[in-house]
């Protein structure tokens, strides 16, 4: 799942950007208001966390823009205008959520998860195909007792297809969404982690659980 920070403050880029990283998230980070602006016209994002008062264009002039442009990315207010007003404006001017600052990390990525369930109108952490299941909180890939050791990356291209599950996602889509373009982005990496998902699918009878759709992309149905 790709995520946005908007935030000024050096100290929680780097805190809340290594937190979401270690828990399998790829986070794009700016402090800069039109520059915020820029990503999120650029990118398509699952969640923008977004603080209010940052250098150039302010949070809720960015919010006002991406609502106008109708970016469908659910939007997690982060500030430390704690009043009521404050947060009655920011989630009627389009904010999905707002958090508090200070706050708790552990606070902070339950309600991205749930923004995220939302957004895939997902309810519940897990997600069941019979007997597999995928926890969505935990990162794990479960048939009955028995765990499928799969590495972070694969992980994530499945729990984007079972989220998008009935959908075709293309491997621009996965791309976007996973990987790193100046790190691991190559150009059969979504193929190979296709491949790698199906070997370990292949051993407890669910090799066919992913779908290939010629020329579109990939889809669980």
């Amino acid at each position: 799942m790709r995520i946005l920070l908007v935030e000024d403050s050096k100290r929680l880029q780097r805190s809340i950007s290594r937190g979401l990283r270690k828990e399998g998230f790829k986070v794009d980070v700016t402090g800069e208001g039109n520059e915020g602006l820029w990503y999120v016209e650029s990118f398509d994002y699952d969640v923008i966390v977004l603080d209010l008062m940052l250098p150039g264009l302010d949070g809720l002039s960015i919010l006002r823009q991406m609502r106008k442009k109708q970016r469908p990315a659910s939007v997690l207010i982060l500030s430390a205008r704690d009043t009521v007003d404050d947060r009655v404006e920011g989630l009627e001017t389009g904010a999905d959520d707002y958090l508090v600052k200070p706050f708790a990390f552990e606070e902070l990525l339950a309600r991205i998860r749930a923004l995220i369930r939302r957004r895939y109108g997902v309810k519940q952490n897990i997600i069941s195909f019979g007997k597999l299941q995928i926890d969505l909180e935990k990162r794990t890939v479960s048939y009955g007792k028995k765990i499928l050791e799969l590495p972070p990356r694969e992980y994530a291209v499945l729990e984007l297809l079972a989220l998008r599950k009935g959908s075709v996602v293309s491997r621009a889509e996965i791309e976007e969404h996973i990987y790193d373009e100046r790190n691991d982005l190559m150009s059969n990496v979504v193929d190979a982690a296709i491949s790698v998902l199906r070997k370990e699918l292949k051993k407890i009878g669910k090799e066919s659980l992913i779908k290939t759709r010629r020329k579109a992309g990939y889809i669980i149905e």
